[in-house]
C-alpha cells in the first residue's frame, strides 16, 4: 500500500472513528493548516524584504482594496462552518459530519469554505503589499490544496460516503461556481 493510500486510510479510519477520537483530533488538524496558511504568508512578506520589492499597492490604497476581499473570504467562511455545525461536524477532514453537505454555499461549489480560505490569504496580502504573497505563495496555497483534494480528500470521501458524493462532485464544481445551469 503506497503512502497515499496509506494518509487515506488513516483520514477515513479518524473521521469514522470514535467520537472522542475525532474530537481530539480536530484542534491538531486546524492547527496544522493555520500553521501551513501562516508559514505561506510570512513567507511571502519574507521573501518581499529579501528581493527589495515595493509594496504594493501602497497605502492607504491597500486597505481599501483589501478589505471588501477579506470581508468576502471571512463571510464564506462563517457561512460554510454554520452549515458544518448544522450537520454535527467540523471543516476539518478529521472530524466532518457524517452526511453530505449540499445546502447553502455547498449547493452552489464544493469548496466554500477554501475559496473564502483563498480570499483571505489574497486579502492579507493585499492589505500587508506584498507581491510574493499575492501572486506567488496564494497560487501556490492554491494549488497544493487542490492536489491535496484530488489526491487525498475526495477518494476519502467517496469512499466513505458513496454514490452521492460521486454524484455531487459530477455536478458541482471544485471553487468557482458555474455561470449557466
Amino acid at each position: 500500500m503506497g503512502l497515499r493510500n496509506r494518509w487515506i486510510e488513516a483520514i477515513y479510519a479518524a473521521a469514522t472513528g470514535s467520537r472522542r477520537l475525532r474530537t481530539l483530533l480536530t484542534p491538531l488538524g486546524a492547527l496544522v493548516f493555520f500553521s501551513l496558511l501562516a508559514l505561506f504568508a510570512w513567507l511571502g512578506c519574507l521573501l518581499d524584504r529579501w528581493l527589495g520589492l515595493p509594496r504594493i499597492p501602497p497605502l492607504p490604497y491597500s486597505l481599501v482594496i483589501s478589505i471588501p476581499i477579506l470581508t468576502v473570504g471571512l463571510f464564506l467562511v462563517l457561512w460554510c462552518n454554520i452549515y458544518f455545525i448544522k450537520a454535527r461536524g467540523t471543516p476539518v477532514p478529521l472530524n466532518p459530519p457524517r452526511e453530505l453537505v449540499t445546502a447553502g454555499p455547498y449547493a452552489i461549489i464544493r469548496n466554500p469554505m477554501l475559496t473564502g480560505v483563498f480570499l483571505i490569504l489574497f486579502g492579507v496580502g493585499v492589505w500587508l503589499g506584498s507581491p510574493c504573497l499575492m501572486f506567488l505563495f496564494t497560487p501556490l496555497f492554491m494549488l497544493l490544496n487542490v492536489l491535496e483534494l484530488k489526491c487525498i480528500e475526495e477518494p476519502e470521501l467517496e469512499k466513505r460516503l458513496g454514490t452521492p458524493y460521486v454524484e455531487y462532485k459530477h455536478r458541482v464544481p471544485m471553487f468557482m461556481p458555474r455561470l449557466k445551469r
